[in-house]
């Protein structure tokens, strides 16, 4: 999607909490700024209701301004499920199809619903009609998903932590490809129950032998999205 949170209006309140100085004077954000803890939810709820169609637009006159569609919107009564038959995350939609014209129907009905409600779709980071497609660290394909090979690489050239806060951070960067990697819960149930003052018993061998329980960067397991 284009502009992302930006196509979001701020409250008042929010102008006021997000205003800022600068030497040409005191400005206010009139749009949702990147940064906000509670931008990523709101801007999903949108998105998710673009999608599947929870309310509808009431009847207004063009004098009446902005509108909002969570506070005064209609139920959509007729509505449909998800025009892509699974939910987007955020700002990336990936739309799944087994033919061309599945496809076609798809990004048709994710055309009208954008047009709808004023979104707009950034046409250089798009990739129509791809067999594969890296989304969200994985790799989809019509075969199934499997790990992106950039990240295994980066995850299999990660040092074993020498402190008790390194390795809540190590199993951290493990636990997203949890599923791709042999016995990973039988490995990682011994490394959570360490505790500070094991990390000075820990020798070399010790190490080197705990770092062969990550994944193998050559051989990423393939999972089906049956």
């Amino acid at each position: 999607m284009a502009s992302g949170l930006r196509v979001v209006e701020t409250t008042e309140r929010t102008k006021l909490i997000s205003a800022f100085v600068t030497p040409f004077g005191l400005f206010e954000w009139l749009r949702m700024l990147f940064g906000l803890k509670n931008g990523p939810q709101i801007y999903q709820r949108l998105v998710d209701n673009a999608l599947y169609g929870y309310l509808k637009i009431g009847q207004r006159s063009a004098s009446d301004g902005p509108i909002d569609v969570f506070k005064d919107g209609e139920p959509e009564t007729d509505r449909r499920p998800s025009i892509l038959g699974r939910r987007s995350y955020i700002d990336d939609i990936l739309i799944p199809a087994t033919s061309w014209e599945s496809l076609y129907t798809k990004v048709e009905r994710l055309l009208e619903a954008c047009d709808k409600w004023n979104l707009s779709i950034s046409l250089t980071k798009s990739f129509w009609g791809c067999r594969k497609v890296d989304y969200l660290g994985h790799r989809v394909s019509m075969d199934g998903l499997e790990a992106q090979p950039k990240n295994l690489e980066s995850l299999v050239n990660i040092p074993f932590p020498s402190t008790l806060r390194a390795m809540q951070s190590f199993l951290g960067s493990l636990n997203y490809y949890r599923r791709f990697i042999q016995d990973f819960a039988v490995y990682a149930a011994v490394l959570y129950e360490l505790r500070e003052s094991d990390f000075f018993e820990i020798g070399r061998s010790q190490q080197e032998t705990n770092g062969r329980t990550r994944v193998d960067g050559q051989k990423p397991r393939l999972l089906s999205l049956c």
